[in-house]
């Protein structure tokens, strides 16, 4: 059983420069609020009018509703979290607060009602080589399980810093692992072929910098990394399905259900550990944050103090 079928040495050079590429995009974008403009304003606009429409049009592997729709929820949740980010009013806001944890949400639920749909799926589907069964129903529910298990959202608070990222100090380690073998899976059962890059290398460039760059602004890392990435698709894809750097899925029916196997059995663990710390500790997860007394969140927290007058949690 193998996830892929042969992997060139220039195309795992290729992995490894698409991760660094992405991760720099997402320094430059976390530097300044006009990077920030730039990169997630005048440039989709400019891609929109000129560029998409030819190059992603009804045929293509980036032709989909799917593709459409996840690259401007992306970049919603982009300058959503720029607004945020740059405008303390709006962050003390206890229901602009809502808005991360909505488009995460939202994101989320568009990747299960597609591995919902990929199911009865055989054969190539906008120019996409589909093996839908019964993974893509297990990898669904580990979807909706990982969607019901985001807490936390009303202690996010904004760095002090100059960059001034978007801070999630209840969006502990173990959350982030399940949500990459969720989604990865999600890729690697609906868009098989690119799951090489997008669910690998995009992941990797987002949970880097949430594990040693910047701690607790994953979903940041994230939404900015996929944003870049979804326009670089939508512009060149032939990278993924037909140039000499693409790697092809096995699509292996064995390695699509240990794939998603794995998925639902982590967010089970996930969503059971939830469960019993909500009834144990009679809190309320809409509402209260879960892991205040872990290591993860609390290095988290001493990392970014907030200002009396400026904590976004006063108002909540």
């Amino acid at each position: 059983m193998f996830l892929f079928e042969s992997i060139p040495w220039y195309s795992a050079l290729m992995w490894v420069a698409v991760v660094v590429a992405l991760m720099v995009a997402n320094e430059i974008a976390r530097s300044s609020k006009r990077a920030a403009i730039v990169l997630f304003i005048v440039l989709p606009v400019v891609l929109t009018i000129f560029v998409w429409p030819n190059t992603a049009g009804e045929g293509s592997s980036t032709g989909s509703w799917f593709h459409w729709v996840k690259v401007y929820s992306a970049l919603a949740g982009c300058i959503g979290f720029m607004l945020l980010r740059y405008y303390p009013r709006i962050a003390r806001n206890k229901y602009a607060l809502m808005f991360p944890a909505a488009i995460l949400a939202i994101n989320i639920l568009e990747a299960v009602i597609r591995d919902f749909e990929v199911t009865s799926m055989n054969g190539m589907v906008d120019g996409v080589m589909m093996v839908g069964g019964p993974w893509n129903v297990m990898n669904g529910i580990a979807g909706l399980l990982n969607l019901l298990t985001i807490c936390g959202w009303a202690g996010i608070v904004i760095s002090q810093d100059k960059k001034r990222d978007m801070v999630w100090p209840d969006m502990v380690w173990f959350w982030i692992i399940a949500y990459d073998l969720w989604n990865f899976a999600y890729v690697y059962n609906c868009v098989g072929d690119h799951a090489f890059y997008a669910g690998g290398a995009l992941l990797v460039s987002c949970t880097i910098p949430a594990f040693f760059i910047k701690r607790g602004a994953w979903l940041q890392h994230r939404a900015h990394t996929l944003a870049f990435w979804m326009m670089f698709t939508m512009a060149v894809p032939a990278f993924v399905s037909d140039s000499k750097f693409a790697v092809d899925s096995s699509h292996d029916p064995k390695a699509l259900f240990v794939v998603s196997a794995i998925s639902l059995v982590v967010n089970v663990a996930v969503a059971v550990y939830q469960v019993r710390r909500i009834v144990a500790r009679r809190l309320n997860p809409l509402k209260d944050e879960l892991w205040t007394d872990l290591p993860a969140y609390q290095k988290v927290a001493a990392a970014n103090p907030q200002p009396k007058a400026e904590a976004v949690t006063a108002d909540v």
